[in-house]
């Protein structure tokens, strides 16, 4: 059985967009076509794809800032840049923010296939890498699951992206400010009571096994101990 794959396109050019996506989906992708930066950003939360294609130069919200608004909630999908602009410093943006790949118009769409296939090939070999053992739990951060023996919990986007900070800093602080910027954008203090809530859901899943802790280090953040 094929795999479809699922492209959020975001371009506001119709006949550009229509184009792109009739072609994509004659190569087994399903592709959801939003008009501007808006659109592709409800659509993102909704349809949940694997990949992202962006128009930089959109109406309400450009390519950039929906990117970084995602990347906020996101660290690993794949994205893909279009754009007309060709300054290296729009370049070097595109990449700063967390894009992938970068595309200038025209192009052929050969050319963006291959890119796209390249990129998911990329993610699942990344995907294999991230089965991490802590404890006696097993953590598939990409499928956002934790399992201790035959019981599997399904994590939310961001306990799965908390949880793994804490483990690529195991026995080491994770610093409460840093976090809270890369994970929810600011470390105000509304935000910093949310992230010690998904601190305490986290305690409670790993409970189960008594050699893990999740340490509070006053005034600078938490440590995952096992």
């Amino acid at each position: 059985m094929v795999e479809i794959i699922e492209i959020l396109l975001a371009e506001d050019e119709p006949s550009l967009g229509q184009i792109i996506k009739e072609s994509l989906e004659t190569r087994n992708f399903y592709v959801h076509l939003a008009k501007n930066g808006e659109e592709a950003y409800n659509l993102y939360k909704t349809k949940q794809p694997q990949l992202l294609v962006l128009d930089v130069m959109m109406p309400k919200k450009d390519g950039f800032t929906l990117a970084k608004e995602i990347r906020n909630e996101d660290n690993s999908i794949p994205i893909i840049f279009l754009t007309a602009k060709s300054q290296t410093q729009d370049v070097v943006e595109g990449f700063t923010i967390g894009g992938n790949d970068y595309l200038k118009k025209p192009f052929s769409i050969e050319e963006l296939i291959v890119r796209i296939n390249n990129l998911l090939q990329r993610t699942k070999v990344q995907a294999s890498s991230n089965i991490i053992s802590i404890g006696k739990y097993v953590f598939d951060f990409q499928k956002q699951l934790l399992t201790f023996k035959e019981e599997t919990q399904q994590l939310t986007h961001r306990e799965a992206h908390l949880l793994f900070h804490l483990v690529k800093n195991q026995n080491q602080v994770l610093d409460r400010s840093l976090i809270l910027k890369k994970l929810w954008g600011d470390d105000d203090f509304f935000n910093g009571r949310s992230m010690d809530v998904f601190i305490t859901k986290l305690r409670k899943k790993l409970k189960k096994d008594d050699s893990i802790q999740i340490i509070n280090v006053r005034g600078y953040g938490y440590k995952l101990v096992v």
